[in-house]
């Protein structure tokens, strides 16, 4: 943490009023100091303090950092515009985010898919070829540039092959490992809101209904 020593006309935060500027450093030891010190000028000047005059020590923490948080709205209108493919994701799944936010982060440099979280006050069906929550959340659905929908293990090949990871799921192109993999991810498509600890889909579909009810058509609640 560093200090700051800070001249002030008037402030009403400043407590100490100099009268000696030589005790200021009375109570200092020089024997301690390192065998050679930084040159003068790397240092700012600092001000020059008279008898009677009022100074200020602040505490700036180098440490604290804010960082900018991004809506889920805010995020898909930062998706590129020249897409390729577009991914319906579910944004309240956990481990379905931590896919998502490692094909975002490698679409920075790509710039090749736009993601859209189905579960948005702003998702349309309409915009996505008619593809409604319910349908979304079935199972990983992805809309290709010129329309075409692919779903399951080809929707994910798809946009690995956008990311530069294609090799990861390339194997998944032949039989019968295409249909094995089909099969293992129907599983966990249909079991992935038990394991993720969620209410059946009956649930959430019905609180998404009670919610349109009270909401109707403001923007500003979120489920």
């Amino acid at each position: 943490m560093a200090l700051r020593i800070a001249a002030t006309a008037s402030s009403a935060s400043c407590i100490a009023r100099l009268h000696n500027p030589s005790s200021l450093f009375s109570q200092f030891s020089f024997h301690n100091l390192p065998p050679r010190l930084p040159h003068a000028n790397a240092f700012p000047p600092l001000p020059i303090l008279k008898p009677g005059s009022q100074f200020c020590i602040r505490a700036i923490s180098s440490e604290t950092v804010v960082e900018p948080t991004i809506s889920k709205k805010e995020d898909q209108e930062q998706s590129p515009k020249d897409w390729k493919i577009k991914m319906l994701y579910d944004g309240d799944c956990p481990l379905c985010m931590r896919e998502v936010n490692m094909l975002r982060e490698r679409n920075k440099t790509y710039g090749t898919i736009k993601f859209v979280d189905i579960g948005s006050d702003d998702y349309s069906p309409q915009e996505h070829h008619g593809l409604d929550y319910q349908t979304a959340m079935g199972r990983i659905h992805a809309i290709l540039s010129d329309g075409t929908i692919v779903t399951d293990v080809e929707a994910f090949r798809r946009l690995y092959e956008q990311v530069g990871l294609g090799w990861v799921y390339a194997i998944t192109k032949y039989e019968p490992i295409a249909k094995i993999a089909d099969f293992v991810y129907g599983v966990w498509a249909k079991y992935r809101l038990q394991v993720t600890g969620r209410p059946p889909i009956e649930e959430i579909l019905e609180a998404r209904k009670k919610k349109g009810e009270v909401c109707k058509d403001s923007k500003a609640c979120k489920m």
